[in-house]
C-alpha cells in the first residue's frame, strides 16, 4: 500500500493533509495514529497529532498483482489490462504463450478467472463479477457456440431426437440457450450436477403443435 505520515491539531487536519497528498477519498484509505496530539499547559509543551493514512489497494491492483503472481509461476509474461464497470471486471492479458492459459476448451481461462473471482471479491460487501479474457477468446467461443447450437438445433428438428451436449460451465450452458430461447421447434433445459451439468436439446412439441 502507498502511505504517508502527516501532522497536524488534529486527526482530521492531518488526514486532510494526506488525501491531498495521495489523490484519494476518504473511503480509500486507512487511518493509524502513531501518537496522539495534545495542548500542553497554557499553550506550553503542545503536541500535533500525527497519523499514518495508507492507501488501500484497489480491485483491479489487487486481480492484476494476483495474476502476475501466477503467471510468475507458471514462467508466463503478459501484459494485464483491467476496468471496472457496473460491478464487472474485464481482464485482458496478452503476451506470447496464451494457449497455455486458454487451455483445453478454455478450462485454464476460466479457472484462472474462478480464483481471480475469489480473491477480489474476498470481504467484499456486493460481489463482483469477473470476466478474464485473451486473444478475444471468449467472443470466439461464444461464436461457436451459438454456431454449434444452431446446427444441433436443426439435427434435433429433423430428428425428434434429444442432443445432450458435453458438460459446460454456467457462463457457456447460458450462450446456449440464449441461442435457442427463440427457436420455433426447440427448446432447452439443464441436467446433471456441477461440474458435469449439460445443456439437452430437445424436440418441443408443445411449440410445433402452436406452429
Amino acid at each position: 500500500m502507498k502511505f504517508v505520515e502527516k501532522s497536524g491539531k488534529s486527526v482530521e487536519e492531518a488526514l486532510r493533509l494526506a488525501l491531498i497528498e495521495l489523490e484519494a477519498t476518504r473511503e480509500q484509505v486507512e487511518i493509524e495514529v502513531l501518537e496522539e496530539g495534545s495542548k500542553g499547559f497554557l499553550g506550553l509543551g503542545a503536541k500535533e497529532t500525527r497519523i499514518k493514512v495508507s492507501k488501500k489497494n484497489s480491485v483491479i491492483d489487487i486481480a492484476k498483482y494476483f495474476l502476475m503472481s501466477v503467471l510468475k509461476e507458471m514462467n508466463i509474461q503478459a501484459d494485464i489490462e483491467a476496468e471496472l464497470a457496473d460491478d464487472v471486471l474485464n481482464i485482458s492479458m496478452a503476451g506470447d504463450d496464451m494457449a497455455i492459459l486458454i487451455g483445453k476448451r478454455g478450462q485454464t481461462l476460466d479457472s484462472l478467472q474462478y480464483l481471480v473471482s475469489l480473491v477480489v471479491n474476498k470481504d467484499r460487501d456486493h460481489y463482483l463479477r469477473v470476466v478474464l479474457d485473451t486473444e478475444n477468446y471468449r467472443a470466439k467461443r461464444k461464436e461457436t457456440l451459438e454456431a454449434l447450437a444452431e446446427k444441433l438445433a436443426a439435427k434435433v428438428r429433423k430428428s425428434r431426437k434429444n442432443v445432450i451436449l458435453e458438460p459446460m460451465n454456467p457462463y457457456e450452458r447460458r450462450i446456449i440457450h440464449s441461442a435457442l430461447q427463440n427457436n420455433p421447434n426447440v427448446s432447452t433445459k439443464s441436467e446433471g450436477d456441477e461440474p458435469y451439468r449439460k445443456v439437452v436439446i430437445y424436440y418441443d412439441y408443445k411449440k410445433n403443435k402452436v406452429n
